[in-house]
């Protein structure tokens, strides 16, 4: 068995692939640990560019999305830890030893992640001679979610990014850790089911997280480990299919997990304020975001009824139905009514 397993999933990605992997296999040198690059079925050159490469290449048949491809890519490694790594990710000295000292050192924490900050602000601030870098919007210093289900980042409040001054640099427990670098027992990760498939992309990481803590562990933010991420990449921030895919998953996340007193009233509220937000996109002239939005609600209301049995599924085998890691407060009011940026 290997010590740990990095998986990369790649489609289409050869571009991303050429530059960041550089920097995977030369901070990666240790005993028991495999750099794998699951390919979802690419048709550009990323196969080509692979072969030479000091890694293993699992080749999948289609594009199965972030959630089944790497369901599939875990299924086929055999290691202690694996690590989820976004293919524009740029990886630091050190950043992998110090997750696993951190995991062996405390086994009641089944997923960890590093610090991560912006690849574009790192990149601005060395061309400018600065020293100013910026979280990124996708983990930042480690997970959060409020209580009507809407995920935020330490450094990352809504669409305000921070800049980085060490005010994150403790270890923390959160409630989720980004699925563009996490470290998890994989064990545990085929023990609860993996990521949702049906998901296809975005938030599955969440609501896996979200498992972890109803069984009763934890998932930590090390700060101490650095990595830098591009962002952004299959689909740009303001992608209609983005939008939908964060909606619909949010809502059908909620429905798998909340217990049923939490359940309908967050449900009756973000009925609202999800249509509330589809009218603002449309008198922002986004058109087919706001209609991404609707199309998210009626398509999560259909997936319900396959949905009636992982959520009961899910809730047996909670051993803490409502985490105490989920915020008691709202982050749309602390933002919009009340300022907050931090």
């Amino acid at each position: 068995m290997m010590r740990c397993s990095i998986i990369i999933l790649n489609w289409n990605g050869e571009a991303m692939l050429r530059r960041f992997l550089p920097s995977v296999i030369a901070h990666t040198q240790m005993d028991g640990v495999e750099i794998v690059v699951a390919d979802n079925g690419s048709t550009d050159g990323s196969l080509a560019f692979l072969q030479g490469q000091p890694v293993r290449v699992i080749e999948l048949k289609k594009n199965y999305g972030f959630a089944e491809g790497y369901n599939r890519a875990i299924a086929e490694v055999d290691a202690e830890y694996v690590v989820l790594l976004n293919s524009d990710v740029e990886v630091t000295e050190g950043w992998l030893d110090t997750l696993l000292t951190y995991m062996y050192a405390h086994q009641n924490v089944a997923a960890i992640q590093p610090k991560i900050l912006s690849w574009q602000s790192k990149e601005t601030a060395r061309v400018q001679g600065i020293t100013q870098v910026y979280f990124e919007h996708a983990g930042a210093a480690g997970g959060m979610i409020d209580c009507l289900g809407y995920p935020y980042c330490r450094g990352r409040f809504l669409t305000h990014v921070e800049a980085d001054c060490g005010q994150y640099d403790t270890p923390l427990q959160v409630f989720w850790a980004t699925g563009a670098c996490m470290m998890i027992r994989r064990d545990i990760y085929l023990q609860v089911g993996g990521l949702d498939a049906y998901f296809f992309a975005h938030q599955e990481e969440i609501d896996l997280c979200w498992r972890l803590n109803s069984r009763g562990y934890q998932i930590m933010a090390l700060p101490q480990s650095v990595v830098y991420h591009v962002g952004g990449g299959t689909l740009g921030y303001e992608s209609p299919q983005k939008t939908y895919l964060n909606f619909r998953n949010n809502l059908l996340m909620l429905y798998k997990n909340l217990p049923a007193p939490q359940l309908y009233w967050v449900l009756f509220v973000r009925f609202f304020l999800d249509y509330v937000a589809a009218m603002q996109m449309l008198v922002s002239g986004k058109l087919l975001n706001a209609k991404s939005v609707v199309q998210a609600r009626l398509d999560f209301l259909k997936a319900r009824v396959k949905y009636a049995q992982y959520r009961g599924d899910n809730l047996r085998q909670a051993k803490v139905p409502y985490p105490t890691t989920i915020s008691k407060r709202s982050i749309i009011i602390d933002f919009y009514l009340r300022g907050k940026r931090k």
